[in-house]
């Protein structure tokens, strides 16, 4: 426990003497806000506009678990087929490599445009961003079960679905929860640049564009408390499904055992 306790505290303790850091030198040097804010001015537009910036939060963080979703089921089932029949991965996997190296700012126009919700497109661009590393990770999970015990399941006559159930996903569940921790913050990354690129306002709209609207009007600090919120939102992301991680392999998985020691 107290490793544990360790391991949080020493971020908190370099975090905390960086803010500090950041406001004597702001103080010191007498830089003013519309430049760079000082932490305490970037506290003070977090609590004075929360009325603004705590919608756009929800939306933002809305697009992007909604397209982490259907990255998780898209990615995992394409997964499936792929391990399924080989033929079918060497069709489209080349496909799926030009999805995600083409990039989102570039085509994020174009879907905004055919796509007549907005909701909709920005969930389309985040969805993008977010499908290849499950789809990529759960792939060569499923391909990576120990053959030997492959050579057993057949030795003993089990079916194509108990072969996938007993042992294949099972072998996969470490690569796709590594996936799903990538996927999830490029999930926040995606919605964010699809945000940016739409341009959107009105009270559908996320951090994004709050940032735009703060820079338009000189309002430095309330874009540095936006870009706190993002950054704050990716952090709880990744915590939130590093335990679901930690919860689903401590038992039996070498990655989550070590941890435990």
């Amino acid at each position: 426990m107290s490793a544990r306790f360790a391991g949080w505290l020493l971020p908190a303790v370099v975090g905390l003497a960086a803010l500090g850091a950041w406001e004597a030198a702001i103080r010191i040097l007498e830089i003013p806000p519309y430049i760079v804010p000082a932490p305490s001015r970037i506290a003070l537009a977090l609590v004075r506009d929360w009325a603004i910036l705590g919608p756009a939060l929800w939306f933002t963080v809305k697009i992007a678990a909604l397209s982490l979703l259907a990255a998780v089921v898209g990615g995992g089932a394409l997964a499936l087929l792929f391990a399924a029949s080989p033929r079918v991965e060497r069709s489209l996997l080349p496909y799926a490599i030009i999805l995600q190296v083409t990039p989102v700012v570039a085509v994020a126009p174009l879907i905004i445009i055919w796509v007549d919700n907005t909701t909709a497109a920005l969930l389309i661009c985040a969805w993008i961003v977010a499908f290849f590393p499950i789809l990529s990770n759960t792939t060569l999970g499923l391909n990576s079960a120990d053959r030997n015990l492959g050579e057993l399941f057949r030795l003993y006559g089990a079916s194509r679905w108990q072969t996938l159930r007993h042992l294949r996903l099972p072998a996969a569940l470490p690569y796709f929860l590594g996936g799903l921790r990538i996927s999830g913050g490029l999930a926040l990354i995606g919605a964010v640049v699809a945000e940016f690129v739409a341009g959107a306002g009105g009270r559908e709209s996320g951090l994004a564009y709050r940032i735009l609207e703060s820079g338009y009007r000189l309002d430095i600090p309330r874009m540095f408390a936006a870009l706190t919120l993002i950054s704050a939102a990716g952090i709880a992301i990744y915590a939130l499904l590093a335990g679901l991680s930690h919860l689903l392999l401590r038992r039996w998985h070498e990655s989550a055992l070590s941890r435990e020691e």
